[in-house]
């Protein structure tokens, strides 16, 4: 067998090894900050308005420099479960324009610990801003009495990380309405946000 080929047939095995492949219909992005990475597997076949959105960020760069900025978590006991969020806060030179919402009663998914999902304010207002959850956050999905949040993904590596940004102190005069108390004192940069394979 030539050189060539077997080279060839070494790839295509790789290439179809469950350690090498990425489920269909997926893509994965690595949020990479001074702290470490944060890989996040996006659901394009389930939720592909949402996941196509996140993913325009991505490939345009336009989440390079922005943020982790908000930690949502019950008002007393320990930090160990709730919202992370990041994004771009309404930046008017980086929002691209809002995207239909895609239910988690379309889409199938849930929001359990490690997914993403989209921020926003009505449905339909969502752009570039999103949140990871830490534990089971089942009052986020959509039933007959709300539309829910739009779920589009799960972290895949560093969720300890997610943890450990979830816990940084909070400054208790900063943020609006719901969001009062909840503005991270010192936000965490995002320096890149690409694909990976």
């Amino acid at each position: 067998m030539s050189q060539t080929r077997r080279a060839f047939l070494t790839a295509s095995l790789l290439a179809a090894s469950p350690a090498f492949a990425q489920p269909t219909g997926a893509a994965r992005v690595a949020l990479t900050t001074a702290q470490g990475v944060i890989v996040l597997e996006l659901e394009t076949a389930k939720a592909p308005i949402t996941a196509g959105n996140f993913l325009k960020y991505v490939d345009r760069r336009l989440y390079d420099g922005a943020a982790f900025y908000r930690a949502s978590t019950p008002p007393v006991g320990p930090k160990t479960s709730g919202l992370l969020q990041g994004g771009l806060q309404n930046d008017p030179k980086k929002v691209l324009p809002p995207i239909a919402h895609e239910t988690t009663a379309q889409t199938g998914l849930s929001h359990v610990d490690g997914t993403i999902s989209m921020g926003r304010h009505a449905p339909g207002t969502a752009q570039a801003d999103w949140f990871i959850c830490v534990g089971d956050q089942p009052y986020l999905n959509a039933d007959s009495g709300s539309p829910g949040f739009a779920a589009f993904g799960r972290v895949v590596e560093g969720m300890d990380l997610v943890k450990t940004l979830l816990a940084l102190p909070v400054d208790p005069e900063r943020g609006e309405g719901s969001m009062k108390g909840e503005m991270l004192v010192s936000p965490v940069r995002i320096a890149t946000a690409r694909r990976v394979p």
